[in-house]
């Protein structure tokens, strides 16, 4: 193929250097979203998470680098050499088109583990871009390892601080808004909605409610919005209400939780649940988050 170990150097590190990046802006697309976890848990942890991957970073992205290298960068720059040869135009030109096939390609790979192609070969297409815009970069200029590393260093920082500061703009001047739940009303709460399993909860007029392998609560809340809550799986009929303030919330401290509706069964299995309501007005949900507060299990239903 033509690859020496200085063409391998310098593709993984213009390849590693976006990944800081990459990362941030996910954190920041998660930290918009909604989380469905414990309220007042997570943001601290996220912060916690993101501290952590700053002291690996240094070991895992020279690894991301190489193998996105591998995948895409290389490999595209072979095709490319070979089409400008009998196509003719420019190499880097090639090369960006390419890389964007062949990031493409790797997204209906990524199918078979169900990943969305909609949204994932636009975002490998586009992976390869600042790769093989650096590599023409350090090609025209020739450098030694050393000084292939240390710009791809620097270039990181930048593109990691710069997405920040973006972030923090779009924030602060409303182009991107904090995530907020629905504000249902009761008409449209009343309705069936079901979940993974075979989970079915129809919510009734007159606050009747009919519950088909639906998870509950195994035991009251104690009051400590962060006990791990275990949930067992009923079966049966309840009672509903609608708490659009959050006030049963168990979930949150202080006095404002998220709205929700609260789900009272009768007979003995299970106690007073509380779902919490999220997803968005056009695509309403329902959720709980059940077990380790650190790593809830969240069971979601969706409205029919």
């Amino acid at each position: 193929m033509g690859w020496g170990n200085r063409r391998i150097h310098e593709a993984a590190a213009v390849c590693a250097a976006q990944f800081p990046a990459i990362g941030l802006i996910w954190w920041i697309r998660d930290q918009l979203g909604d989380d469905y976890a414990y309220a007042g848990a997570t943001g601290a942890l996220a912060v916690f998470g993101l501290l952590c991957l700053l002291f690996v970073a240094p070991l895992v992205l020279p690894v991301l680098g190489l193998l996105h290298a591998l995948a895409q960068v290389l490999p595209a720059e072979v095709l490319a050499r070979r089409a400008a040869r009998r196509a003719r135009g420019p190499v880097w030109v090639w090369h960006l088109g390419l890389t964007s096939v062949l990031g493409v390609a790797w997204a209906a790979l990524a199918l078979l583990w169900d990943w969305p192609f909609t949204t994932t070969a636009p975002l490998f297409a586009a992976l390869g871009v600042l790769p093989v815009l650096g590599f023409m970069w350090l090609r025209r200029r020739p450098r030694s390892l050393w000084g292939t590393l240390l710009p791809a260093l620097f270039a990181s920082v930048g593109l990691f601080f710069l997405t920040l500061l973006g972030g923090v703009l779009a924030t602060v001047t409303g182009i991107v808004d904090e995530y907020e739940p629905p504000a249902l009303s009761t008409g449209q709460v009343t309705g069936v909605w079901r979940g993974e399993d075979g989970a079915v909860l129809r919510l009734g007029t007159g606050g009747r409610a009919q519950l088909t392998y639906l998870p509950a609560e195994f035991e009251p809340g104690a009051g400590d919005p962060y006990a791990a809550r275990p949930y067992t799986v009923c079966d049966g009929t309840g009672t509903w209400l609608l708490d659009g303030k959050g006030g049963h919330d168990p979930y949150t401290t202080g006095s404002g939780g998220r709205p929700g509706v609260v789900v009272r069964l009768d007979g003995g299995c299970g106690h007073e649940t509380y779902w919490r309501i999220g997803g968005s007005e056009a695509a309403p949900e329902l959720f709980v988050p059940f077990g380790d507060p650190d790593a809830p299990v969240v069971r979601i239903l969706t409205r029919d």
